[in-house]
């Protein structure tokens, strides 16, 4: 049986407020791809970066990277097949109840994201590894792996899945999806798409969730 990953990150905060560096959106943004050789390509990246003198951090991350070493990420991914989707959050739109807490919020998003993006790319023959990168504090990553499980029981039709959370740096195919959260968020939040355009031909879903909702609670 053929097996797929999903490897997903976000971009955004669990702020639920307007206050400056407080983000207007949450971005739940997964890449799927049929194997993940290109893991190598981004570590092999990451030596000749530094063997060039860049600045490079402990792994790839596009909020930190400088501009430099993201037109190499970028670059190293454009070729690669894999593709995108994104679940976007306008927070004030949130009605209460789906924002009481961070894990209700996060659960909220990947249950749509998954029920509307799923069908677009999910293969219900193979078997599939979900890999999410690791955030919040230890009690609550066990709440958000808890969420994302339940999800996953609820709308994935796959025979054989499994779910996962990693730090970004332990799995490079993460750096890919905070790559490709980062240049939806920096469309959304700013109206910057030069990133996003490196990736656009990538998109198979990227969906407003509350686009039709018309009242803002804070």
């Amino acid at each position: 049986m053929a097996r797929h990953f999903i490897f997903a990150d976000e971009a955004g905060d669990f702020e639920f407020r307007r206050a400056r560096n407080v983000s207007r959106y949450f971005i739940l943004c997964t890449v799927h791809m049929d194997a993940c050789g290109v893991g190598g390509t981004l570590l092999d990246l990451r030596r000749e970066l530094a063997w060039a003198g860049l600045p490079v951090g402990d792994y790839f991350h596009a909020t930190t990277d400088r501009q430099a070493v993201r037109d190499r990420v970028f670059a190293a991914i454009d070729g690669v097949p894999f593709t995108v989707q994104a679940t976007i959050m306008e927070k004030s739109k949130a009605q209460p109840q789906v924002r009481k807490s961070s894990e209700r919020f996060y659960q909220y998003g990947w249950f749509y994201h998954l029920k509307h993006a799923g069908p677009r790319f999910i293969d219900p023959t193979a078997e599939l590894l979900v890999t999410a990168a690791t955030l919040g504090t230890k009690k609550e990553r066990v709440l958000f792996l808890g969420a994302v499980d339940d999800v996953a029981r609820q709308t994935l039709r796959s025979g054989t899945w499994r779910t996962t959370f990693c730090p970004a740096a332990a799995d490079p195919c993460i750096q890919i999806a905070d790559y490709c959260a980062w240049a939806i968020q920096r469309k959304w939040e700013r109206g910057d798409d030069r990133s996003y355009r490196l990736i656009a031909g990538k998109i198979t879903h990227e969906r407003d969730l509350f686009a039709r909702g018309r009242i803002h609670y804070y």
